[in-house]
């Protein structure tokens, strides 16, 4: 069996303006404090001698490693990456970045915002607008139901609210 992976699927470019400056700030934050922390670190294991058993300096190469993958990451995330931050002329529709609250089968209600796919993790209510229910909620209206695929089955919502900002 070989090491190969298939290329991963690239998230939709969308994003908020808070998320672009998360982004922003993760990257900034590595490059200009963190990568130069463990440089530092780095040279100091360095000059003790044996490199090949100092743990020091083989964890701190690995560090490096890791913080010029994510900076590269982030530094094309963010050149490909469009803000939406404008509301929709229909806001009795759902489209990106509307908080929309649902009620289930059962009755239940819940409250998602549609995110980009870089800042849905934020929240707990924020889904990527990749998912399928955001998928399924797209372009919907109030009192509309919608039927999501999910691995355990079907489950059905109604759109109870939409709101912007």
């Amino acid at each position: 069996m070989g090491r190969y992976r298939p290329p991963a699927v690239p998230g939709s470019k969308y994003i908020t303006s808070a998320g672009k400056e998360k982004l922003q700030k993760e990257h900034d934050y590595l490059w200009q404090k963190k990568r130069p922390q463990v440089t530092r670190a780095v040279q100091e294991a360095a000059a003790q001698g044996d490199r090949s058993e100092n743990a020091e300096y083989i964890y701190g190469k690995k560090q490096l490693r890791e913080i010029d993958y994510r900076v590269r990451y982030l530094r094309k995330r963010l050149d490909n990456i469009t803000v939406v931050d404008s509301i929709p002329e229909d806001r009795e529709r759902v489209f990106f970045g509307a908080w929309v609250s649902l009620q289930d089968e059962a009755g239940a209600i819940s409250e998602y915002r549609i995110v980009g796919p870089d800042e849905f993790d934020d929240a707990d209510e924020y889904i990527s607008m990749d998912a399928p229910l955001a998928k399924a909620l797209f372009k919907r209206g109030l009192d509309d139901e919608i039927v999501v695929c999910l691995p355990d089955g079907e489950k059905r919502y109604r759109v109870k609210a939409i709101r912007y900002r």
